[in-house]
């Protein structure tokens, strides 16, 4: 059977081992490394699939399980004939597992061996995700890549919970593959988890490894913990994953992060940061955070980012975005969102030239240096 998601390495960076490479998915040829704006409710917020991509040039989008079950359900979505038909976009989505929604509910949900237990945050309502259950949704939702069950730890976690933690995330794993309906339309990744104990990582990594996914997540970073302590910790993770599978780092998005995660072998990252810092009046620009809706730029002629290609800043000036911001406009944010979105999406492409090039160390030191002002 031909696998629906397959990795192609097509250059790797000679100072660092960064990854130039395209995945190939059912609906189309995802260029990597990548950022996949986030779509928790069948949605970008703010954004039409027409402006994802045009404006934004996204081939790939994520949505979220948890989320998509509670409402509108996922057999509804199935009932409209999946995922893709449901919200009108032909690129490739990746769906989460649920299971960090879930386990962020806090003292709303309990954890067994079985699966979790836990109240809608929506009316309070009693529900159960087993990896089974999981499996079942993601597939009524269709998306190309599945993200198998997992338990995100919280930071700091103590080495005795972690351990038996990830031990559990791997049983999972193995349920997940077994109750996978549609493995030739569906691609199911494994996370790899383990806290910040790099041991467990490893044991994590070697085990997932062994059950053969077409992919595979590193989850559990950036919860909380210091940058140098995630980057420490993935780039001990990452020399176990397979050269010719994709790797995809869970829920960040800031452009440092971005870069870093890619010098440690990394190919997709996604987060909710651009759009939602978008909706509070936040611009990330080439020269850093830009906060529209200070009065310094109440009568800025200039776009966001002169060195952006992006709507918002071929045809707005800061003082006019500014003055929709402080109207509450709806426009505001949505030319905030198509401007941030299409930024880290540039970034990546940047970043993959600069992988081509074997020159990804001194794009990063460009970079922050604007970025910081250093």
């Amino acid at each position: 059977m031909e696998q629906p998601i397959r990795y192609e390495l097509i250059k790797k960076d000679k100072k660092t081992g960064a990854r130039r490479g395209r995945i190939h998915t059912p609906h189309g040829i995802i260029e990597t490394p990548v950022f996949m704006p986030v779509g928790t409710q069948a949605t970008v917020k703010a954004m039409t699939p027409i402006e994802l991509k045009d404006e934004v040039k996204a081939k790939i989008i994520l949505s979220n399980t948890y989320h998509l079950y509670l409402r509108p359900g996922d057999e509804l979505v199935a009932e409209a004939g999946g995922l893709h038909k449901f919200m009108n976009w032909d690129g490739a989505i990746l769906t989460d597992s649920g299971g960090f929604q879930v386990f962020s509910l806090g003292d709303l949900r309990k954890i067994t061996e079985e699966g979790v237990a836990f109240r809608s945050h929506l009316d309070g309502s009693k529900h159960f995700i087993s990896p089974e259950k999981s499996m079942s949704i993601q597939n009524n939702l269709g998306s190309d890549i599945m993200m198998a069950f997992d338990e995100c730890v919280e930071y700091p976690a103590d080495y005795e919970y972690t351990r038996k933690s990830m031990e559990r995330t791997t049983r999972w794993a193995e349920r997940c593959k077994a109750a996978h309906k549609n493995p030739d339309r569906q691609g199911l990744f494994g996370i790899v988890q383990g806290g910040m104990y790099k041991d467990l990582r490893e044991i994590s990594a070697k085990q997932l490894v062994a059950l053969d996914f077409p992919g595979y997540a590193v989850g559990g970073l950036s919860v909380g913990e210091p940058a140098e302590l995630m980057y420490d910790v993935l780039g001990h993770t990452t020399p176990f994953l397979p050269e010719d599978k994709p790797r995809y780092l869970m829920g960040v998005g800031t452009p440092d992060y971005l870069i870093e995660a890619v010098i440690r072998g990394i190919d997709m990252c996604d987060c909710v940061l651009p759009t939602r810092i978008a909706r509070n009046g936040t611009a990330l620009t080439s020269k850093g955070k830009l906060v529209v809706r200070n009065a310094t730029y109440a009568k800025d002629w200039t776009p966001l980012d002169d060195e952006c290609d992006c709507y918002a800043c071929k045809n707005f000036t800061r003082a006019y975005i500014r003055h929709l911001i402080k109207c509450d406009e709806i426009l505001g944010a949505r030319l905030l969102s198509i401007h941030n979105l299409r930024f880290l999406v540039r970034l990546m492409e940047n970043v993959r030239v600069a992988i081509e090039e074997d020159r990804l160390l001194e794009f990063r030191e460009e970079f922050y240096k604007k970025y910081y002002h250093q």
